[in-house]
């Protein structure tokens, strides 16, 4: 990429790019001196990679390394690291790493929110077929939650119990095909589809599809429009155009416990997880291809304790942000687990997200 497109902000929904490169070292440069003893390298920058300090609309502005410095400034931290592992506990190298993912899938996000022309990627065909039907789940306790054997961030833990009804969830995330069949049955023109706070934004944002599709037809992943792939996860779509779809067919969003509790008999299969091939597979996994919403409002888990840091989920609960699982195709398969919790604000379309509906057992 240009200097210019890696040092410019694409979007007020996100960072400039080279923010985040920048972002990511403070970050490490900050736990491993915390870990170790030491002093940051550059303190100067502590409030310009502070991501709670500094929202994401204002970051264009801040005086952030350019790419020479960003890789440099990350040069230095990391062989600083590298020479400090052995007084870095496990927890916090891994998360180290985990969190450096998680800015890779953001900063993609970003690419795609980006002109066409600023970044060129060959993306992989998703060929095959979506899977179909649904799956009974019976009624009776679940267990939800991280089960203490490896990594997991706090907001999943601790493991506890939660009764749930009997229900039936799709096998497979809505595709392509089946949402085009909503919007051309007026789905984004039915005002009873939607919840008032839904349909309010339809109307001033000017939803008539899922983001990057277009009128005739096609669908923008990053510089290219393709023909519409019906076998492959819609994506881009709002917890909003979600729950009008699941209220169009009769059906529900399901509550994050009944996804993780399905997910867990799904188990290992998974779907893409590989970043650089740019686009999912056939809708089907529980975790890979596309993020899903569910129904359920972020908060914590009975019992919840802030670790390490009360800003990574603590500050987010109870505030509207509603939970998505799964992982997508952007997510690296070290990150996507089938306890992980995701959040973000119902009206947002720029995650790789899609959903699956669920309904209540007959």
């Amino acid at each position: 990429m240009s200097d210019a497109d890696l040092n410019r902000q694409h979007d007020p929904l996100m960072s400039p790019l080279v923010w985040d490169l920048g972002h990511i070292a403070a970050f490490e440069d900050l736990w491993v001196c915390r870990e170790t003893g030491g002093e940051v390298l550059r303190p100067e920058l502590a409030a310009v990679y502070d991501a709670d300090e500094t929202p994401r609309p204002g970051r264009g502005e801040l005086p952030y390394l350019r790419r020479g410095e960003a890789l440099a400034y990350m040069d230095q931290v990391r062989e600083r690291t590298v020479s400090a592992l052995g007084g870095v506990s496990p927890f916090i190298a891994e998360m180290l790493i985990q969190h450096e993912h998680q800015h890779n899938e953001t900063m993609l996000q970003t690419l795609q929110l980006a002109e066409p022309g600023v970044f060129c990627p060959a993306r992989r065909a998703g060929a095959g077929a979506a899977a179909r039907g649904s799956l009974a789940v019976d009624a009776g306790p679940a267990e939800l939650g991280d089960h203490g054997e490896g990594f997991a961030y706090d907001n999943e833990r601790p493991r506890h119990t939660v009764e749930l009804d009997a229900y039936r969830i799709d096998r497979a995330p809505v595709t392509n095909g089946q949402y085009l069949e909503f919007v051309e049955d007026g789905g984004y023109r039915r005002r009873e589809l939607w919840t008032e706070e839904g349909w309010g934004l339809r109307e001033r944002e000017g939803w008539e599809r899922p983001r990057y599709w277009t009128a005739d037809g096609g669908e923008r992943r990053f510089d290219r429009v393709d023909e519409l792939e019906p076998e492959l996860p819609v994506m881009h779509v709002s917890w909003f155009e979600a729950d009008a779809y699941a209220r169009w067919r009769g059906a529900r969003l399901p509550s994050e416990a009944e996804w993780e509790r399905a997910a867990a008999r799904a188990e290992p299969e998974r779907g893409a997880l590989d970043q650089l091939g740019f686009g999912p597979g056939p809708a089907g996994p529980f975790v890979g291809d596309c993020w899903e919403w569910t129904s359920t409002v972020f908060t914590g888990y009975p019992g919840f304790e802030p670790y390490p840091y009360r800003e990574y989920s603590e500050v987010f609960f109870d505030s509207g942000y509603r939970v998505l699982r799964g992982g997508s195709w952007a997510t690296s398969p070290r990150v996507a687990r089938v306890t992980f919790r995701n959040w973000d604000h119902p009206q947002r379309r720029q995650i790789f997200a899609g959903f699956r509906c669920a309904e209540d057992a007959r």
